[in-house]
């Protein structure tokens, strides 16, 4: 289904994301989009959206099964102003958004759904659920220039911390249960990478509010969302591995020419599978078994 504005989209769909989870998708460019859609789908979005330009193409088999929706990724605060109409117009939707060349993995995804996550999740008193960027990148750049390949893809098994997140109107005491995450790419090669953007943290899934806003920088309006676990136990944790910023450094001329391979002595194969992320503590099951 192709709809022209946002507007004719959540006309149409809002009262299926009231009864199921639906994921919002945004194509920067072609790189695998059709994989990040298929992903989408394959671990229980009913609702399944794609806010691209018209250069996007898909392929026949996939098209039906999509929400495809005109947008322009590349303007100022395109993502942000979505969401946020988005989660306007569907209070109560458990929602996730990504880019195009990311992966939501989150505890047990290969035997379980994203309708049982979110169930299981609001069963705990949770709105919101922290996701860690993880980033993912070719074996070979060489072969793969754009540092993209689904078969051969490396992860960082480790060099990844946390700090406090100071709170600017309480004289930058960190805020309760928030933290801001590092490591990866952004980390290995900060040079490249502003300081606002280095960040792995975002709140991938979580659940709309009349009023709700999401920021520019992957943070929510409401602090309860933006927090890692409730006070009184650890809670659930997923994951979103991605292409993104391997394909932004091999993308832009500033650092192109700089990297000629991402891999170091603590690169890994990534599995494709929600236990090796468990293992590296990667993401949290919580009390979910």
């Amino acid at each position: 289904m192709k709809y022209t504005s946002i507007g004719a989209f959540l006309d149409s769909v809002s009262p299926a994301l009231a009864s199921a989870p639906g994921a919002l998708v945004f194509a920067e460019d072609q790189v695998e989009v059709a994989s990040t859609l298929e992903h989408a789908l394959n671990i229980g979005f009913r609702t399944v959206a794609l806010f691209a330009g018209d250069e996007i193409e898909l392929p026949e088999a996939l098209a039906p099964r999509i929400h495809r929706v005109a947008w322009d990724i590349h303007r100022d605060d395109a993502v942000q102003t979505a969401v946020n109409k988005v989660v306007s117009a569907a209070p109560g939707a458990w929602l996730h958004y990504c880019y195009n060349a990311e992966y939501l993995f989150f505890p047990f995804c290969e035997t379980r759904s994203i309708g049982e996550l979110t169930a299981f999740h609001a069963e705990e008193r949770r709105d919101a659920m922290l996701t860690y960027v993880i980033d993912l990148y070719a074996d070979d750049l060489d072969r793969h220039p754009n540092a993209v390949s689904l078969a051969e893809a490396l992860l960082d098994r480790s060099g990844y911390y946390a700090l406090g997140r100071p709170d600017p109107a309480n004289h930058n005491y960190p805020k309760e249960r928030q933290l801001d995450f590092f490591g990866g790419l952004r980390w290995r090669f900060e040079e490249h990478v502003p300081p606002s953007r280095r960040r792995i943290d975002r709140i991938g899934l979580f659940r709309a509010r009349a009023d709700l806003a999401l920021r520019d920088d992957h943070t929510f309006t409401n602090e309860e969302y933006n927090t890692y676990a409730c006070p009184w136990h650890n809670n659930l944790t997923a994951a979103i591995c991605s292409f993104r910023t391997a394909k932004a450094l091999r993308t832009n001329p500033g650092s192109r020419f700089d990297i000629h391979s991402f891999r170091w002595q603590n690169s890994t194969p990534f599995q494709w599978h929600s236990q090796q992320l468990m293992d590296l503590g990667l993401m949290e099951p919580g009390q979910w078994f």
